[in-house]
């Protein structure tokens, strides 16, 4: 085979900007968003202007979620974005995914909600036609699954997994069938084959192991099947965040997720990977470039990061505000009982400090973070954890202080039964260590040895 590499972005959540996206009821639904809504059409110009003039890879690939909502209007106008990129050059191949299809869509204006067209999953295939499934080596229509050979030597493997309701972001044994066939035919036709799918096959952070919605359903059986088949690597979107994380089979085999930001959200980054031989990709990060919009002075990076900041805070607010809020957000009803718990909560994180704490629980804590408000250290954990590479690690002044507090409440902890995604006991101590710091392998940058 010879060297080849290629673009990917996911989770571009295009939205035609003339459908509207303002006013009061669009106001109060970003106070919890942590992608852009409004600024998306003037971001996705700017990402595929780069990829169209970039002369670094003539192929580009987008894993899913292209559109924001399903809105007819978005996927006809992201679609002449692609249009753009096949008439410079270049090679496009996509996924869709479950913000691609709807049966209610809506937009945004003085006058509040308002409906706007919607697409249902049964016209994806002809309007994404051209960027995949036109010049695969194997179709899958019911699955909006295809084979594509990207150059001698190297197979793309593009799943979707959003069929009925009933066997929505999983595999149905139909499905796995078309896999393992495929799979069995790049072997015996001395292939590579890599995976994109939309949904993690392997949980992106440590904390998401016990969110059901953060992994593909049945990921555990979808990542020992793939890797055993011959298929060591796969490319994700989904969750917005940046990750890379690897599992080894019992049979020895090892396959890697590589799960990319949002194009449209903090953190906004592109991959560029370098498939160097069988047993060899480089995986690189790159930001999304700048893009036209008023961002009152501050950079694009800034700006983004600025508009996740500012949906933790609103949370943290409405913790002290609107407790009852936050509890039917986190799916628990109307508990009346509980709100004055989390009011309390909400107005301790106003003041709280991160040395009063530490000298509660008799926790050394560095002059250089005492007077840091809990509630700003909850907030960089979490972007933290969508950012990847997270650095509250053993050895930093935040990381042992964080460390230390776990280790005094460890007793208590050991003492909640949870369980992952699989059903399997959780330990939270190892869970909330990996989840804020990173020891494992880069997540933006790395050399990924596939055998």
């Amino acid at each position: 085979m010879s060297l080849m590499n290629f673009y990917l972005i996911t989770d571009t959540h295009f939205f035609k900007s003339s459908l509207g996206a303002y006013g009061k009821e669009y106001d109060e639904f970003m106070r919890f968003e942590q992608k852009c809504f409004a600024e998306t059409e003037a971001i996705n110009n700017s990402i595929f202007d780069y990829l169209c003039k970039t002369d670094k890879t003539d192929t580009v690939l987008i894993a899913g979620d292209l559109s924001f909502n399903g809105e007819k209007e978005s996927h006809l106008g992201f679609i002449r974005l692609l249009d753009k990129l096949k008439e410079g050059g270049k090679r496009v191949y996509v996924i869709t995914a479950g913000h691609d299809f709807n049966d209610e869509c809506r937009g945004y204006d003085e006058n509040g909600i308002h409906p706007v067209e919607a697409t249902k999953r049964e016209e994806l295939f002809d309007l994404y036609y051209e960027y995949g499934f036109k010049d695969a080596i194997a179709v899958d229509e019911k699955h909006l699954s295809y084979v594509a050979q990207l150059c001698d030597g190297v197979r793309l493997l593009a799943l979707n997994n959003d069929g009925t309701e009933e066997c929505r972001e999983t595999y149905d044994e139909e499905q796995l069938e078309w896999i393992k066939e495929q799979t069995k035919k790049a072997r015996e036709d001395g292939q590579m084959m890599f995976a994109m799918n939309h949904y993690p096959l392997l949980p992106g952070q440590p904390i998401f192991s016990l969110i059901g919605s953060a992994v593909q359903k049945n990921g555990t059986d979808i990542t020992t099947m793939l890797a055993d088949e011959g298929v060591h690597l796969v490319f994700t979107g989904h969750m917005h965040n940046q990750a890379i994380n690897e599992k080894t089979t019992e049979n020895g085999n090892k396959i890697y997720d590589v799960c990319t930001g949002s194009a449209i959200g903090c953190p906004a980054y592109m991959r560029f990977v370098t498939i160097v031989d069988t047993d060899t990709v480089d995986v690189k990060s790159e930001p999304i470039p700048d893009f036209e919009w008023d961002t009152n002075g501050r950079s694009c990076t800034k700006y983004l990061s600025d508009l996740f900041d500012s949906m933790i805070l609103n949370m943290l607010d409405d913790m002290k505000y609107h407790p009852d809020r936050m509890i039917r957000k986190f799916g628990m009803g109307e508990n009346k009982s509980l709100e004055p718990v989390v009011k309390f909560i909400g107005k301790r994180f106003d003041t709280l400090k991160v040395g009063t704490i530490c000298k509660l629980l008799w926790v050394k804590c560095d002059k250089s973070i005492k007077k840091m408000l809990v509630k700003d250290f909850a907030v960089q954990l979490v972007q933290n954890l969508f950012a990847g590479n997270q650095p509250f690690v053993e050895g930093t002044p935040i990381g042992d202080a964080f460390l230390g507090v776990l280790g005094r409440v460890k007793p208590i902890l050991n003492k909640i039964s949870v369980k992952d995604i699989d059903g399997n006991p959780a330990d939270l101590y190892e869970i909330l260590k990996h989840s804020a710091g990173n020891y494992g392998i880069d997540d933006h940058n790395a050399v990924l040895k596939l055998k």
